[in-house]
């Protein structure tokens, strides 16, 4: 009987047949690139980590997946009909997101403009730039080193995230910490 139960434990939603077994209990965050030395995308990343001051192309990677998959879910909305419920709901949804995080404006209200959204400007709206280009850190490397020691805070709220994603109305309230000597 145990026999039984372990060859029927081995065809479960986390085990691939004649590979490793996932023992993941958490989604994918990043996608490695298809080709590894790649010339030009290997130079592209490293434009991107040295223009935003990102710690590893993880960072970049992660930007990128993330992006695919909003950019994928508007694609599938597209493909349906306009008064279609599902692409009514969802498709607010996106544009609700995607404008509270200031990647879209006020006017940009349509699916078409989700799929022309860059790595450029999801970097422009994480933590790390907004506090270099605030002139509250004297370099963008600076900047991540102040969010990480505690020195800034987003409204009331310290954060020690330089990727923390900041929306439109939390912008104006990136300050030091109140119990940061540089404040």
């Amino acid at each position: 009987l145990k026999r039984v139960a372990r060859a029927f434990t081995s065809f479960g939603p986390n085990s691939k047949m004649g590979g490793k077994k996932d023992y993941r209990a958490y989604g994918k965050t990043f996608r490695k690139p298809k080709r590894p030395f790649e010339k030009e995308r290997l130079n592209a990343e490293m434009m991107i980590i040295g223009e935003y001051g990102l710690k590893n192309k993880r960072e970049v990677w992660r930007v990128q997946y993330a992006l695919a998959k909003i950019r994928s879910a508007a694609r599938v909305l597209l493909t349906l009909d306009d008064k279609s419920e599902q692409r009514m709901f969802s498709g607010e949804a996106i544009l609700r997101r995607m404008t509270r995080l200031g990647l879209l404006l006020e006017s940009e209200k349509k699916l078409d403009y989700v799929l022309g959204l860059t790595t450029a400007k999801i970097m422009e709206r994480r933590l790390q730039t907004k506090v270099f280009k605030l002139g509250l850190a004297k370099s963008i490397h600076h900047a991540r080193s102040l969010i990480r020691q505690r020195h800034i805070r987003v409204g009331k709220q310290i954060c020690d995230i330089p990727s923390f994603l900041v929306r439109v109305d939390s912008e104006k309230h990136i300050d030091f910490a109140l119990t940061s000597p540089f404040g």
